[in-house]
């Protein structure tokens, strides 16, 4: 094996390239560096290069195509032996870069001497010629590459493994698209936090972040790959922190009877950072779908928590009876009764009062995640001895969330704030005891 051979080869392990596209992009550039120093205006110039040896083969490449009306042949032939026109003088220094620009369907039809080659001329150099085959002329291979047809190739040649790498990486992050991957926090610039995928790195935007994480350098994260779409500088691949589908995919990695299709997710709703709600089924009469997700003393959804920042997590059992399933939804709240108006799809929830804050939630947020959860509309009416009285609807809970939508995260802070402040106040109320007394003595 020859040392280009093993260059390359070495090339296309660490880059992950295909080795025949490598040498494609050789040939294209040895083909540029030709045409710089010894190729002639109408030369189609083709290179074939062998790794193995290191030497190339160097062709002039037409088309034969049908004759032309004697017209346009003298037009053709007085446009063939004009002066080319000049071209803007270039840097001294600076290699010159040959791109192939695509024809459009009229310039197609259009007869170019520098591919194409009438068929009456195509039968003198071979008396077997067809309209369609490829005349193939040798042309002498030169004993050196000048060195600016080096520079040439080189940079060529590296433009070309720079698009052979683009594309490799957005097929195979295009592949992944709405699947949820691992990631590690490379860095964060403004409101943008960038995260290694391996290959690639991802753009997670500030609307697709979680509001109360923090993204440090190092951290691994699971993330969500919204979006996969051309760039000018490479593949953008847009990332979230906000979709259900992590949820799920968490779910599958540490819940086994998830991940072998005993126990089965049949709905997700979640409002990032702050709760979720995960209706589970099961046909399988031996296994409860809840306990199995709990674990034991809840060490399994405890993992799944610790892996969503501490996002508080109801599991909730499905059922095709919607009012059972709108019942559980409502959960941790217990419900006095149901009402379901199928022509609305609406749902009329009494609740007793000392229920009704669970019913609702913060801000509305746990009537809003059952409505989401379960699909129907959800009216909470108290019921008291005094009578009836509409409370609130999940429509209403939406429209609150809407306008206001860092609301239901908000919401956690202060409650976390609230839970400090109350195991703080009885260690501040013996200092202060302690200084009473101390001024007594005194």
């Amino acid at each position: 094996m020859s040392e280009i051979s093993s260059a390359i080869k070495q090339l296309c392990e660490e880059k992950n390239l295909d080795y025949q596209s490598v040498i494609s992009a050789v040939e294209l550039a040895l083909a540029a560096a030709y045409r710089k120093d010894y190729g002639e205006r109408n030369q189609n110039i083709r290179v074939k290069f062998d790794p193995a040896t290191g030497h190339s083969q160097i062709f002039d490449v037409k088309t034969v195509v049908d004759n032309l009306p004697e017209q346009e042949e003298a037009e053709m032939l007085q446009n063939l032996y004009s002066p080319a026109p000049k071209e803007p003088p270039r840097e001294e220094g600076r290699p010159e870069v040959f791109i192939e620009e695509s024809s459009g369907e009229e310039d197609k039809k259009k007869f170019n001497p520098k591919t194409d080659i009438q068929i009456k001329e195509a039968l003198i150099l071979k008396h077997d010629a067809q309209i369609g085959d490829e005349i193939v002329t040798d042309l002498p291979i030169p004993e050196s590459y000048g060195r600016m047809a080096a520079q040439t190739a080189k940079q060529v040649i590296i433009q070309k493994l720079r698009e052979m790498e683009r594309d490799m990486v957005f097929s195979e992050f295009k592949g992944k698209e709405r699947e949820v991957v691992s990631g590690i926090v490379q860095r964060r610039e403004g409101r943008f936090v960038f995260v290694d995928l391996g290959k690639a790195i991802g753009i997670l935007p500030a609307e697709e972040q979680i509001y109360s994480e923090r993204y440090n350098p190092n951290d691994r994260i699971k993330v969500f790959i919204k979006e996969v779409r051309e760039g000018h500088k490479g593949p953008e691949i847009v990332l979230s922190r906000r979709s259900e589908e992590i949820l799920r995919k968490v779910f599958y990695l540490e819940i086994p009877e998830i991940a072998n299709g005993l126990v089965e997710i049949k709905a997700v709703a979640r409002e990032a950072g702050s709760r979720s709600k995960v209706a589970i089924w099961t046909d399988a009469d031996n296994v409860d779908p809840v306990g199995s997700c709990v674990g034991q003393r809840g060490s399994r959804v405890q993992t799944i928590i610790s892996e969503l920042g501490g996002e508080k997590i109801d599991i909730i059992e499905y059922n095709e009876d919607s009012a059972k399933f709108i019942a559980n939804s409502l959960a941790p709240a217990k419900v006095a009764s149901i009402e379901l108006d199928n022509v609305e799809h609406k749902a009329i929830v009494k609740v007793s009062p000392d229920k009704l804050s669970l019913a609702i939630g913060k801000a509305g947020q746990n009537v809003r995640l059952a409505a989401r959860l379960t699909g129907w509309k959800i009216d909470i009416i108290e019921a008291s001895e005094d009578g009836e009285k509409k409370v609130l609807s999940s429509d209403e809970a939406e429209e609150g969330v809407q306008s206001n939508p860092a609301e239901a995260e908000v919401e956690t802070v202060p409650e976390a704030a609230a839970e400090q402040t109350e195991e703080k106040a009885p260690i501040e109320k013996k200092t202060k005891n302690k200084n009473l007394k101390k001024t007594k003595k005194e």
